[in-house]
């Protein structure tokens, strides 16, 4: 099949890669000239492990090429996929300026039978808009169909070739044929493509992600109640999770969600909710809980050192909003940092693959080293802030002859607190017994 991807950036050019891998002719299409001319190249501007290498492949058996021109990319296609960013604005809401300027080119541009596939995570009623738009061009032989996308960064090749299902949302007999022949090769192994109607599509993205990020949000709680009760949330989450009614994924406390979908994704909920004179009680919890949750390690090192933090040399391991990949976007530590570089404190931190965008948004303010015991030498103090797997069964005894004082703050729990104390570290978790 034809397609073309509209937008080359996390989810464009990780879906369209891989449509190319299942033998489609894909050409990708963005207006960013320097990042088309690097991905001609072989140089992919994210880090998602597989991917560059699977770039490379489909480009060298042409399955796969870059355009900065849109009406390249509709001529030579059948289906036509956007996935163009939809922002938050300043109220909340999804900014869906992009998505409707280049729905109003494309109806300019397209001829003849085609498929119009809504891939960005838009508000319900986004697919009748662009249906809209193309019926006031003449365009009555255009399907327009929702289509969200479920990956998750550090694993979305994966989840692309072996999704757990696929939604979606058109009433078109044509629509349907055309995406269950697009998508037969990723459902061999019985996992179901679901069609729906295109607003019940729209709110199913939204829905996933802001139950996610409800679940994330309530343990957080959990574990703020825990350290209170004396009960551990580790054991607890362990209690809980076997539950299959409840199930084990998402049950891990820590700093607080980020990213590009969990905070926009629940504001943008809450903003449709009130479009529609509904209060959305519940997501309005989840995210003032997760603004709190960001700046609660702050509060413990603060604590810990009497409010006396100038010239403290706090160390901060993990930069990303989550491990395997390099996304700063809403990231737990940029409020942690910026919280500690208020009460004057020195930070110095480590990302295995954030630095260069971490010194993009953190500028001079902090010092970035490249090995993470390096960053140990006369710390005061370490906080981990993403669970990156090289940050799990360190050398504890190497880190304690570098700091000035063995002092851990665990963000994401994933050293065992009697352990620590064992080794000589005074140890601060999130709800776990045996944590100061």
């Amino acid at each position: 099949m034809k397609l073309s991807i509209i937008g080359t950036g996390y989810v464009g050019l990780v879906q369209g890669t891989v449509f190319a891998d299942t033998g489609n002719d894909v050409i990708c299409m963005d207006v960013d000239e320097k990042k088309i001319r690097n991905l001609q190249k072989g140089i992919v501007p994210i880090y998602e492990p597989g991917l560059e290498e699977m770039v490379r492949r489909n480009m060298a058996e042409g399955r796969v090429a870059f355009t900065t021109s849109l009406k390249a990319a509709i001529d030579k296609s059948e289906i036509v996929f956007l996935c163009l960013p939809t922002p938050q604005s300043d109220d909340g809401s999804a900014d869906l300026s992009r998505v409707i300027a280049v729905a109003e080119q494309i109806a300019e541009l397209m001829s003849g039978q085609k498929v119009v596939v809504s891939k960005s995570t838009v508000p319900v009623g986004t697919v009748d808009t662009i249906k809209q738009i193309m019926r006031k061009k003449g365009k009555a032989s255009v399907e327009v169909v929702s289509n969200p996308e479920f990956l998750k960064e550090g694993t979305a090749v994966q989840d692309s070739l072996k999704p757990d299902r696929i939604v979606v949302g058109t009433s078109s007999k044509r629509a349907i044929e055309v995406m269950s022949e697009l998508y037969a090769p990723f459902v061999r192994t019985g996992n179901p493509i679901l069609f729906m109607d295109e607003r019940s599509a729209e709110m199913t993205k939204y829905a996933a992600n802001s139950f996610l990020a409800t679940k994330i949000s309530f343990m957080n709680e959990l574990a703020n109640l825990c350290e209170k009760t004396g009960a551990d949330v580790d054991l607890v989450r362990k209690g809980m999770g076997t539950d299959p009614r409840i199930g084990q994924q998402f049950l891990f406390p820590g700093v607080g969600y980020g990213g590009s979908c969990f905070p926009k994704d629940v504001k943008a909920l809450i903003k449709t909710a009130q479009e529609h004179e509904y209060e959305f009680r519940v997501l309005r919890a989840v995210d003032d809980v997760n603004e709190r949750q960001k700046r609660l390690l702050v509060k413990k090192v603060k604590h810990h050192f009497k409010d006396q933090l100038a010239n403290k040399i706090i160390v901060v391991w993990g930069l990303a909003f989550k491990p395997q990949t390099d996304d700063m976007r809403e990231a737990p530590s940029l409020a942690i940092i910026n919280g500690l570089l208020e009460l004057s404190a020195k930070v110095r931190a480590h990302d295995p693959v954030a630095l260069p965008k971490a010194r993009l948004l953190l500028d001079k303010r902090v010092d970035f080293y490249e090995n993470n015991y390096d960053a140990l030498k006369g710390a005061d103090a370490l906080v981990v802030v993403t669970e990156w797997n090289e940050f799990r069964r360190p050398d504890f005894e190497k880190m304690k002859s570098l700091m000035r004082t063995p002092v851990v703050f665990d963000g994401r729990n994933i050293y065992d607190p009697k352990m620590m104390k064992e080794k000589g570290f005074v140890y601060y978790g999130m709800g776990r017994k045996g944590s100061e």
